[in-house]
This record gives C-alpha cells, structure tokens and sequence, in this order.
C-alpha cells in the first residue's frame, strides 16, 4: 500500500492544518467521479452528528483533537489541545466562515471564509478500495480518496480507526459517539472573534493539496 509523503505543519494560529483538510475533502466529493468496483467494500457515511475523540501524530508530536460533527445544523468544532501547549477551537460553518482562536488572556482570533462548507458525510464516496489491513489492533478496511488521505474502518463495528494523511498526520480514533451534540452556547465564538476582525487568506482551497487543515 503507498504511504502518504511527509509534509510541513502549518501554525494553528493562522490557517489551521485540520481546515484546510476538510475543505480539500469537501471540493473532493464535489468533483471526484466514483471508480470503485460494485463488489468492492464502501466506507460507511459518516453519522449526521458525533462526538470524537482523536489522537493527532505528526513525526512525534502529538495533539488531542476534540471533535463534534454536527451536519445538519451546518457546523463543526475541533477542540484542540497540543502537547503542553495552547488550547485552540476551530469553528466551522456550512456557510464557509470559519474561526480560529484561544480561550485564554491572550484572546487570538483569526476568522476564514471559503466558498465550501464542512464535509458532507458522504465525503468517502468515490473513495478508493485497497483491501484490509490490521492497525491499532482492529481489523479494518482500507480506502485511499485522491492521493490524500488513507481511512481505515474496522471491519465488524463500522467505526473509523484511524485516518492517515499525506502529509504524514496520523489521526487515531479513540472514541466515536454517534449522535453526541454539543449544547448551542459552546458554538458560539468570543466577542473578540467580531471587533478589529481580520479575515485570513480566501485562496481557493485546492492549492492546499500541497498540504487536511490536513484531510
């Protein structure tokens, strides 16, 4: 099976590795032309909402994504703690505004609009089927989605295992909560997001390839 290459990490205080990732995947679904075989497996759609917990490894260094899908209210939140490091949320919208900041004294806001939403959870199809592969100790089915990411599914559950990114990123799923919701209060970014805004770089996201805000 290729493995993806390595690759650069992006600071999460200007466009966040992970953004990026769902924005790439999200034109994917748009434009990608299914090619896998009708007696091929195909990756389970993603639940219309869920709570993840995600161990980020990236060459060693490590992050907790805390991550709620939440599709049909239009909006996705990645908590996300670095090893003895900054807090930063990672706010998405279906309307393509999303906000990146911290908590804390130091109040640090950026804000992007992209003319694409969040992923859709049919974001695998057209995927790629490779076979399987035991990883993390589960049996999983493999499928690789236009060279940039490799998602593994356990073979009996149905859940993600793990999500391998070209750059390197190496994503371990260590729960999944189908039907989890975030109460409403904790989407709504700090006030300091919307005084002396300042919107980041609108560059059509598919030059990013060279990236998953990884996926």
């Amino acid at each position: 099976m290729n493995k993806p290459m390595t690759g650069r990490m992006t600071s999460a205080t200007k466009h966040t590795p992970i953004f990026f990732v769902f924005v790439f995947l999200t034109l994917s679904v748009c434009f990608s032309v299914s090619s896998t075989k009708s007696t091929d497996p195909t990756p389970t759609p993603w639940p219309l909402q869920f709570h993840s917990i995600l161990l980020m490894n990236y060459s060693g260094a490590l992050e907790v994504i805390d991550l709620w899908y939440d599709w049909p209210n239009g909006r996705n939140f990645n908590i996300i703690q670095k090893q003895l490091g900054e807090l930063l949320y990672d706010l998405e919208w279906n309307n393509g505004t999303s906000f990146f900041y911290t908590l804390d004294d130091s109040k640090k806001c950026r804000t992007a609009h992209v003319e694409v939403g969040i992923l859709r959870p049919n974001w695998l199809d057209g995927a790629d089927y490779l076979g399987q592969e035991q990883v993390d100790g589960f049996l999983c089915n493999v499928w690789e989605k236009v060279d940039f990411i490799w998602y593994y599914e356990d073979v009996v559950t149905k859940r993600p295992v793990l999500w391998r990114f070209y750059t390197g990123r190496n994503a371990h799923v260590m729960t999944f909560e189908v039907g989890a919701v975030l109460e409403d209060a904790k989407w709504q970014a700090p006030v300091y997001c919307f005084q002396n805004r300042t919107e980041t770089d609108t560059t059509p996201p598919m030059a990013e390839k060279n990236w998953f805000y990884e996926v």
